[in-house]
């Protein structure tokens, strides 16, 4: 079979698995017959499981996702891994964490210690220093506060921050706050609000959110482990890893399977590289693979030619069916991490609490 009739069948069965997944099914369950299976549902010891019930189905109907067990316990498993059910989780020494990073950016500045100290000795809008507020925040949520206050009062803030607050997620289910807002613009937001940023720190806006980010997009994944990998590094990042794979046993050449495509930064990364090395092999042009890299955020990148030809040639070569998707190699960074975990740990953390949540 030559690599183009391969890649034709290939490319035929992804429409097939496409066009269904970007069909949003329409809800058919009573919204209490759900409250009732998801406070069912959740772990024991669970407080006001009523409350999260209400929140997890509201999200579940605005975004109109099939409230089936297996979606369900997605939600639960992804709430209980980031928050153990707690709107805003304490997070252990942050005052600490979070003096440690300014003092890394005024390094990184050039700002001398003793201006930080001055700075953070100012008065704050809610009353005692800057520098005593920091020290006392227990949760994201407050820390942002604090810093969106120094941000808007403190010059120093803004040459630190960039006037852009440096808490990036929030929540029970720890959504990026990014992607809240741009989700937000595009698809809009149920509930009255001041702000998504805001919004993403309570317990329905956090919920709403992080719902949408796990489940609100159509893939071709056939285990749920794939989704909870994405959510933690990024959407389609296990189908992009795995096509990191196919490219390297194509070209020869050594890759991370880390889901990124497309390199950041000066020219492009080692996987264009690779494929682009591969262009003649494969009968395609440069223009040609950097249009269908552009697409490895969306299902569409499944339908091209880049996509379907790779994989055969890959396939050919190893005489074999490749996997189509792979949980991402990639080692997780925060100033709030303090041992070494990974995307694949996170995944499985996540995938036993699924399994246990559909047990029920």
């Amino acid at each position: 079979m030559t690599i183009r009739l391969r890649a034709t069948l290939v490319a035929a069965a992804a429409w097939l698995l496409a066009s269904c997944a970007t069909q949003p099914p329409v809800p058919t369950r009573r919204p209490a017959d759900i409250r009732a299976e998801i406070r069912h549902r959740l772990p024991p010891g669970t407080a006001d499981r009523e409350g999260w019930a209400a929140d997890i189905e509201k999200a579940f109907s605005e975004l109109r996702l099939e409230a089936d067990a297996p979606h369900l316990c997605a939600a639960i498993a992804v709430i209980g891994q980031e928050s153990g059910f707690v709107v805003n989780p304490v997070v252990p020494g942050l005052g600490r964490i979070a003096r440690a990073e300014i003092d890394r950016r005024a390094a990184a500045h050039h700002v001398p210690g003793f201006v930080v100290s001055a700075a953070l000795k100012l008065p704050s809008s809610q009353g005692g220093s800057y520098g005593e507020r920091i020290a006392g925040v227990r949760t994201e949520h407050e820390l942002s506060l604090v810093y969106d206050d120094l941000i808007g009062r403190v010059p120093l803030g803004r040459r630190l921050f960039a006037n852009s607050n440096p808490v990036r997620t929030a929540g029970p289910m720890q959504v990026g706050i990014a992607f809240a807002e741009d989700f937000a613009r595009e698809h809009g937001y149920p509930y009255p609000h001041a702000s998504i940023r805001d919004e993403a720190f309570t317990r329905r806006g956090g919920v709403y959110f992080g719902v949408a980010h796990l489940l609100a997009y159509p893939v071709s994944y056939d285990r749920m482990i794939y989704r909870f990998a994405d959510y933690n590094a990024g959407r389609y990042a296990s189908r992009n890893a795995a096509f990191q794979n196919a490219v390297a046993i194509a070209s020869g050449s050594k890759l991370a399977l880390d889901g990124d495509l497309v390199g950041y930064g000066d020219g492009p990364g080692a996987t264009e590289r690779a494929v682009q090395a591969l262009a003649q092999t494969l009968d395609l042009g440069e223009r040609e693979t950097r249009r269908a890299l552009a697409k490895s955020g969306s299902i569409d990148f499944e339908r091209t030619a880049l996509y379907e030809r790779v994989f055969a040639h890959a396939e050919a070569i190893a005489h074999r069916k490749l996997p189509r998707a792979i949980v991402p190699d990639i080692r997780l960074k925060s100033p709030k991490i303090t041992r070494k975990l990974t995307t694949e740990w996170f995944a499985k953390r996540v995938d036993a609490r699924y399994r246990a949540c559909l047990a029920l």
